[in-house]
């Protein structure tokens, strides 16, 4: 069966009919979603209850799997990594973010399937970095392209949040001494379209290297308002087993924590990337 892809919006996003994902892909499958996912940064399946083994089995398609170092995962499924409001504080996902930046090599994409929702809110949304960066004007386009900024992982994982006890600061201080701050492009390349995005995010992103301070300071409040921009971004009203997939090189999202004290459960698989440039 054909896919079916429609599109969301003209900056981002479209859903795709015509593929059970509990199911293998066949390989023109697989290369229609690739596709689906260059042209429109994040893409939608609906009604797919897939479980965790199948999550996985979808999203290592598309490259080799990460193992989250702080967040709780499926047991028999490590890969998948659990979203569980009742069990993790998880408002560092109430923030504009790219996933793991603080990695040499961030990821590539990454797979979210809706477990369990409340009964409203909960959305998210996507932001994408290739409509921001084409939105500023040519001189600061210049400006920002050969700049670098520094990624931190205690940025959005601080110890007093998960460091509270013996084992959790054991785990958060190894994960800091494997993942110093490092840095990346402000302006990075897509590398397979060759589109030119911006790579910075108020979730792991403190500095812009060549700049003062005070530049600094400026340069990415600006940019992290301008990321963010309604018509750069799509936000999703979720229902149970729906799936996302995302571009993680050219986008932001930000997990909306409206719901509480209900409870939200989501999985994730995580693909790794390679380093950008």
């Amino acid at each position: 069966m054909s896919l079916t892809i429609t599109p969301i919006s003209s900056a981002l996003g479209a859903q795709i009919d015509g593929v059970d994902l509990t199911r293998p892909l066949s390989p023109q499958q697989r290369d229609a979603i690739e596709q689906a996912l260059l042209e429109h940064q994040v893409i939608f399946f609906k009604d797919q209850s897939i479980t965790p083994q199948q999550q996985a089995r979808f999203a290592a398609n598309f490259g080799d799997l990460h193992i989250h170092p702080i967040y709780p995962n499926v047991p028999e499924q490590p890969e998948v990594l659990v979203l569980d409001t009742a069990v993790t504080d998880v408002r560092d996902n109430a923030v504009w973010h790219t996933d793991v930046t603080f990695l040499p090599t961030p990821a590539m994409g990454a797979v979210l399937s809706a477990k369990q929702l409340p009964a409203f809110g909960g959305d998210t949304l996507w932001a994408s970095g290739i409509a921001a960066f084409e939105g500023l004007s040519r001189p600061l386009q210049v400006l920002l392209d050969g700049l670098t900024a520094t990624h931190d992982f205690t940025k959005s994982f601080p110890l007093e949040r998960f460091g509270s006890t013996p084992e959790d600061f054991l785990r958060w201080d190894q994960t800091r001494k494997n993942n110093p701050p490092l840095s990346h492009p402000v302006v990075r390349t897509h590398p397979v379209s060759g589109r030119k995005s911006l790579f910075v995010n108020e979730g792991f992103t403190t500095k812009i290297n060549e700049l003062s301070e005070a530049e600094s300071e400026a340069i990415l409040k600006l940019l992290f308002a301008h990321s963010t921009r309604p018509e750069y971004t799509i936000r999703w009203r979720w229902q149970e087993n729906d799936v996302a997939f995302w571009d993680n090189r050219v986008t932001q999202h930000y997990a909306v924590d409206d719901y509480r004290p209900n409870r939200r459960v989501m999985h994730r698989a995580t693909i790794l990337g390679d380093a950008p440039f």
